[in-house]
């Protein structure tokens, strides 16, 4: 399944006798009534999912304001929200899918075969004049799918640390954030040395949808990557952070998420942090 699925496959495919599961991830950095703007308004038969609950272990300085969540407990999510073994899963938000790549990349990282981001995120669907439905649907049947770590690769500080110089690691979070002049939620301002600034919302059209592929090659070439070149990427906790990667899979490229991100890096007091436009 490729990375993203237009409003007019997603439609086709939940007529058909094997619809996929599609997932409402509604997050915003500093907006914590993601259901309620799901009750407000949500593709009919969408599940939500609490990126904070379901998506995250509790916060910690070492693991970060999102580590990734206990295979098993992500399991249970899963099952909840109805998943079945092998079935396809589409997931949105309304953000571009900035929170909802987190869902994209930590189903695959479970072992998760065919899952795709609803290019447009829910703006799409609602320039398509297509329903919503209100309130909150009826618990969907217990799913039985069976998740796995491990599908995708991941790296600590340690390894963030040695891609910034032997590869190539972008930061994901915005140019003000990763210059230094701005630090809203984390312990230090600034980036990790030697990473590359490469906001998540450049991948991004005008209409939410993600660039064309060449487009975004060009942009990642651009930041020095290369088909033989490492690549790391990190954001704020982690979230984001998928974004890119799947914005650099739609390129054509692979690369790993430190799930940490700026959020564990700045807590502790013995890594340094760099500031200004360039990475060192």
């Amino acid at each position: 399944m490729s990375v993203t699925v237009s409003v007019a496959e997603l439609r086709q495919r939940l007529a058909s006798d094997t619809p996929p599961l599609v997932l409402d991830v509604r997050w915003a950095l500093g907006d914590p009534h993601g259901r309620d703007h799901y009750a407000d308004g949500h593709i009919p038969g969408a599940v939500f999912v609490d990126l904070d609950r379901e998506l995250a272990a509790p916060p910690s300085p070492e693991g970060g304001r999102h580590p990734l969540p206990d295979i098993a407990e992500l399991q249970t999510s899963a099952r909840r929200w109805g998943l079945r073994e092998g079935q396809p899963v589409v997931v949105h938000d309304d953000l571009g899918n900035t929170a909802a790549a987190r869902a994209w990349w930590l189903l695959r990282y479970a072992g998760v075969a065919h899952v795709s981001l609803l290019d447009g995120a829910l703006g799409a669907w609602r320039s398509a004049g297509l329903p919503l439905e209100s309130g909150v649907p009826v618990e969907p049947r217990p799913g039985d799918v069976v998740l796995r770590a491990g599908g995708l690769p991941v790296t600590d500080a340690d390894g963030a640390a040695e891609l910034a110089f032997s590869g190539l690691l972008l930061d994901a979070r915005a140019a003000e954030r990763y210059r230094g002049e701005a630090e809203p939620v984390d312990p230090r301002a600034g980036h990790i040395p030697g990473a590359v600034s490469a906001p998540t919302g450049e991948n991004l059209a005008g209409d939410g949808t993600f660039l064309p592929a060449d487009e975004l090659r060009k942009r990642f070439e651009e930041k020095g990557a290369t088909d033989s070149t490492r690549i790391g990427v990190y954001c704020g906790s982690g979230v984001t952070a998928a974004h890119q990667i799947a914005a650099l899979e739609i390129a054509g490229f692979e690369a790993v998420l430190f799930p940490g991100s700026w959020s564990a890096w700045s807590a502790d007091p013995d890594r340094p942090a760099a500031t200004g436009p360039s990475p060192s």
